[in-house]
């Protein structure tokens, strides 16, 4: 069964216009959690929080705000109602379906997988690492991320291209004039990964190898197996979840090094040991998020009425800026003790299940690159606004070029 699942256009809920203030959205953000903490949009009849607390109870609270929703501002072309569909669902079906997702992401392996991050970005390394000139995202953040999920499936290397192009049709944001143009990409696109895709997982279930497909056929949860359709969507939400997060996170943590707090970079790399909690703080300081919800029943919360069936919006970004929670929240500081406490991985029963693994990815790539280059900056001709591009969220980096010294 499909459930079609209409668009909220989060732009048209901002004042937030050009290129730039969707980049920096943090004024705006100070604004609205200050005063209009939690806004109504009747245009399109969507309630949007903002508070750290408030949003923490919306992502918590799934007898509240529900995940079985119908509208979303993440566009999704149509979700599979099955037993594997976790972000469509709540406990205690979630539960279930979360734990097979739980079971395949353990601590021993993801420890297991280190070694085979480690070999993939060591690959990408090596036709920049004698370079004195590269683009962080387009040569590093972007193809780290595909190939190291194409390596965790199981898939072949020569087939990764093929990942990009779905990952990248995935995130397309959603867009009024071209809206059934980009649905119809996304349908396509999940009708091309199917077709890879399931002979894959028939296969594996017949012959395991060491990878995340093997991992959730073998798993089992109160005595039941995910069958291919379930390991089919599991596998499309590990690819879609962890292929923009993950570029994100790298680009904007060396935005952040070299724009945000200059002087960072050779502190990280006189102590190493900063850098998972530089990353951290880059979760929390300048990490695109927003998260929906449906409101499940008739219910005054927040001091509002709101109705069964009306969208709420949590704008993670938001939150994780509060003065509240974290004292002098628009300074980028990598010894904040606080930091983990971010809600750029959810809150709650939805908790993300990839967080660890998304951690364990980043912090070797940040750690690859700063060990390995003594030194690095952006070229004087920099100019922002010329390597944005529109995302989901608002803006993101498209390109970053960076200039790099060895030892």
């Amino acid at each position: 069964m499909s459930v079609n699942i209409s668009p909220i256009y989060l732009k048209d809920m901002t004042d937030l216009q050009s290129k730039r203030d969707q980049w920096e959205p943090y004024a705006w953000f100070h604004k609205m959690r200050n005063e209009s903490p939690v806004f109504y949009d009747a245009n399109q009849d969507v309630w949007n929080v903002f508070r750290y607390q408030d949003v923490k109870r919306v992502l918590s609270n799934y007898e509240l705000f529900t995940s079985k929703r119908t509208r979303s501002f993440f566009p999704v072309a149509h979700t599979t109602e099955n037993r594997s569909t976790v972000n469509f669902s709540d406990p205690p079906v979630h539960t279930h379906r979360r734990g097979f997702l739980s079971k395949a992401f353990s601590a021993k392996n993801i420890s297991n997988w280190e070694s085979r991050i480690k070999k993939v970005i060591d690959e990408i390394m090596t036709p920049i690492r004698d370079q004195d000139q590269f683009d962080m995202v387009e040569d590093f953040a972007i193809p780290l991320p595909i190939i190291v999920m194409a390596e965790l499936l199981g898939v072949p290397s020569r087939d990764r291209e093929l990942f990009k192009r779905w990952s990248t049709t995935m995130f397309l944001p959603h867009d009024k004039e071209k809206q059934s143009e980009i649905m119809q990409q996304k349908q396509q696109c999940l009708k091309e990964f199917a077709q890879y895709m399931i002979p894959i997982v028939q296969e594996k279930r017949k012959n395991p190898t060491n990878d995340i497909i093997s991992d959730l056929i073998v798993t089992e949860c109160d005595g039941e197996h995910l069958n291919d359709q379930e390991v089919l969507s599991s596998s499309m939400a590990l690819l879609g979840g962890g292929f923009e997060q993950t570029t994100n996170l790298i680009a904007n943590s060396f935005y952040c090094f070299l724009i945000d707090q200059k002087g960072i970079y050779p502190k990280l790399r006189e102590e190493p040991n900063l850098i998972p909690l530089a990353m951290e703080e880059v979760l929390r300081y300048r990490f695109p998020v927003c998260l929906d919800r449906q409101v499940a029943q008739d219910t005054n919360v927040f001091g509002h009425e709101m109705k069964k069936g009306q969208m709420v919006v949590a704008w993670v970004s938001a939150a994780n800026r509060d003065e509240q929670e974290f004292p002098h929240a628009e300074e980028f500081d990598i010894h904040r003790t606080e930091n983990k406490k971010h809600l750029s991985f959810g809150a709650g029963a939805h908790f993300c299940p990839g967080s660890a693994l998304a951690r364990l990815k980043v912090r070797v790539a940040l750690t690859t690159v700063i060990e390995h280059f003594a030194d690095i900056r952006l070229p004087d001709s920099f100019c922002l606004e010329d390597h944005l591009i529109e995302s989901v969220l608002g803006q993101s980096l498209k390109s970053l070029p960076v200039i790099v010294q060895m030892d």
